[in-house]
């Protein structure tokens, strides 16, 4: 059985992430593959890879993410707010740096809801004169 250090808890728009950090050599693990192998997009893995390059920890833990919801730029979010939240309670002195590249603030920004009497959020159907 593998112990783990800490857990953290990451949201982005509906997506959400559960990060396990364990002891180990940098390894990164999304829903049982691998990053590279889960996120298509290279800007995606660099996003979930910075927590860890900021703190300077790249080599020092072991990584298991699952994460629910969303498309895979929220859930890259979501899993970089998560391993931010993990590395702080393995290190509450990398708050300053986690902090000021704005890492642990959860970014709110949802969609808005489609109204009634319109065709989407704020878009309205077409406005016919005659």
């Amino acid at each position: 059985m593998v112990k783990n250090i800490a857990i953290g808890t990451g949201r982005r728009k509906t997506a959400t992430a559960r990060v396990f950090l364990r002891d180990g050599s940098g390894k990164i693990v999304v829903n049982g593959k691998d990053v590279a192998e889960y996120f298509n997009s290279e800007e995606q893995v660099r996003r979930v890879h910075q927590p860890l390059l900021v703190t300077s920890n790249e080599n020092k833990f072991d990584v298991l993410i699952n994460v629910v919801g969303g498309g895979l730029n929220g859930q890259a979010d979501a899993c970089l707010h998560g391993l931010s939240r993990a590395l702080l309670q393995v290190d509450p002195d990398a708050h300053t740096s986690l902090k000021a590249n704005g890492f642990l603030t959860r970014d709110s920004r949802m969609v808005e809801r489609k109204k009634y009497g319109q065709r989407g959020a704020r878009r309205r159907f077409q406005f016919s004169k005659r």
